[in-house]
Formats: C-alpha cells, sequence, structure tokens
C-alpha cells in the first residue's frame, strides 16, 4: 500500500510571493504563510501560536502566485510536504521542509480574489509541464 503525502492549509501571506527562472527556464515561486491556533490555557488566558509554512509553487502557478499574490492576503493552498537538504557555503548541512503546492486558491474579501482558484493541472500546457524539476546542483538554485 503506497503512503498518501497531502497537507493542506489556510492562512495569510507573511511578505509578497518571490519569482524567478531556474537554469530550466521553468519559473519557481515561494512563499510563506502563517496559521494561527488560539485557545484558553489552564489559568483561563487566551494563548496563540502561528506556524510559519514555507510554500513552493512551479511553473504556471508559481507565475500567477506572483502576480495575485501579497502580504497579507489569505490563501488556502493544498500540496505535499518535503524536505530539502544542502550544503552552505561553511560546509554545514542545512535542511527545510515545505509544501510544493498543486493548488493555490486566493480568499479573502470580493475585492481582494480578482483571480480565485489556479493548480498545476488546470494551468499546465499539457504533457511537457514538469512541477519539479530536478535542479542542477548550482548554488544560485538552493536555497531560495
Amino acid at each position: 500500500m503506497a503512503g498518501v503525502n497531502k497537507v493542506i492549509i489556510v492562512g495569510r501571506l507573511g511578505a509578497n510571493p518571490e519569482v524567478r527562472k531556474v537554469s530550466s527556464g521553468q519559473s519557481v515561486g515561494h512563499f510563506n504563510v502563517a496559521t494561527s491556533e488560539n485557545w484558553v490555557d489552564q489559568q483561563g488566558q487566551k494563548q496563540e501560536r502561528t506556524e510559519w509554512h514555507r510554500i513552493v509553487v512551479w511553473g504556471k502557478l508559481a507565475d500567477i502566485c506572483g502576480q495575485h499574490l501579497s502580504k497579507g492576503r489569505q490563501v488556502y493552498v493544498e500540496g505535499r510536504l518535503t524536505t530539502r537538504q544542502w550544503e552552505d557555503k561553511q560546509g554545514q548541512k542545512r535542511y527545510t521542509t515545505e509544501i510544493v503546492a498543486n493548488t493555490v486558491q486566493f480568499l479573502g474579501s470580493a475585492s481582494e480574489r480578482g483571480a480565485n482558484n489556479y493548480t498545476n493541472e488546470s494551468e499546465s500546457s499539457g504533457a511537457d509541464f514538469n512541477p519539479e524539476p530536478s535542479f542542477d546542483g548550482a548554488s544560485e538554485d538552493l536555497p531560495f
């Protein structure tokens, strides 16, 4: 039986997305989304914890996110968790866990919604679409 690796979050962008082209010419973008959890502790005090999630988008989805998303915008993100490893300039191993998104839905007020729901599948041009190309190992490609 195969495992399931699926993540769904709803939160707000902490900054505008950063989109660039990798050596293959395909667009890659990333942005951070905050999700918050609220509860009342045993002493009756309201508590809040915010988690930050690193989101990666590829291809046309990256371009659309770069055009339509901005800091503070609420989004629904669906994708899978992945962990990358690289070596920094001092030779230390570094790791980051991120959500590789295949669906991004723009939420918020009607004026914010301009573009609504985008997926890699609905925006791809066909068989030549590669949502996660392999990196050529160039240091400028990793980390973002």
